[in-house]
């Protein structure tokens, strides 16, 4: 068993704090502007696949962790670690964006970038089209990380810029519909600060994601032959 690795700890929690502060910070202060988000959570992952990716392979996502755990790159005691890092990470990026809505004196803080279905949903969509949802895009998400990072990929050095598009284009389908998570960490932390119906309805966002990233793991491995 491998032993715990503080660095791929920092860089993980790091990587997180990151994707949630500056991520969910524009979707907060541009109104959720559809292009203006998508592109701030896709051009996240494009800069840490390069700061931190030599250091822990930026997952920055339990669902992504989930994936490669599932196909052996990483694994099972790392895959904990992994999360404990990153759901740290996303906690303080939110208690740090909330900080700054407050010193902005708007009052009460009522959105941190979460995610949501029914009345919490732009198309009011409900649970179950939510689940649907956030399984399809994190199973292309998961998908592409796992193909482009594959040793018979030869993507290279461009997988950064190919998993920052590829984020980039399902939260240009999802932010409509759910807010787009695909990160189970990434939706917990704002959740979490906000509580209420926030926290009621973040299963779905915990759940899914995990669910397609099996699906992408099991699929990249038997039909693409991602795997050795």
């Amino acid at each position: 068993m491998k032993s715990f690795d503080l660095r791929k700890f920092n860089a993980e929690a790091f990587g997180t704090f990151v994707l949630v502060l500056f991520g969910c910070g524009v979707a907060v202060f541009s109104g959720v502007d559809l292009v203006a988000t998508a592109l701030a959570f896709g051009l996240v992952i494009v800069a840490l696949a390069y700061v931190i990716g030599p250091i822990s392979g930026c997952h920055i996502n339990p669902a992504v962790s989930l994936g490669l755990a599932i196909n052996k790159r990483i694994t099972w005691f790392e895959f904990g670690y992994y999360v404990a890092a990153q759901v740290l990470g996303a906690l303080v990026g939110a208690a740090i964006l909330f900080l700054i809505q407050k010193t902005a004196g708007i009052g009460e803080v009522t959105a941190l970038g979460q995610n949501g279905f029914d009345g919490n949903s732009a198309w009011t969509i409900n649970v179950w089209g939510a689940l649907v949802t956030e399984i399809i895009l994190t199973f292309v998400f998961v998908l592409t990380v796992i193909a482009v990072t594959s040793k018979k990929s030869t993507s290279g050095k461009k997988a950064g810029v190919i998993i920052g598009l590829t984020l980039t284009l399902v939260h240009l389908l999802g932010i409509r519909l759910t807010g787009t998570s695909v990160n189970p960490a990434r939706s917990f932390g704002p959740a979490l600060l906000l509580l209420g119906e926030s926290i009621e309805q973040v299963w779905v966002f915990i759940v899914a994601p995990f669910v397609g990233a099996a699906l992408a793991a099991v699929f990249g491995k038997f039909v693409l032959k991602t795997e050795e």
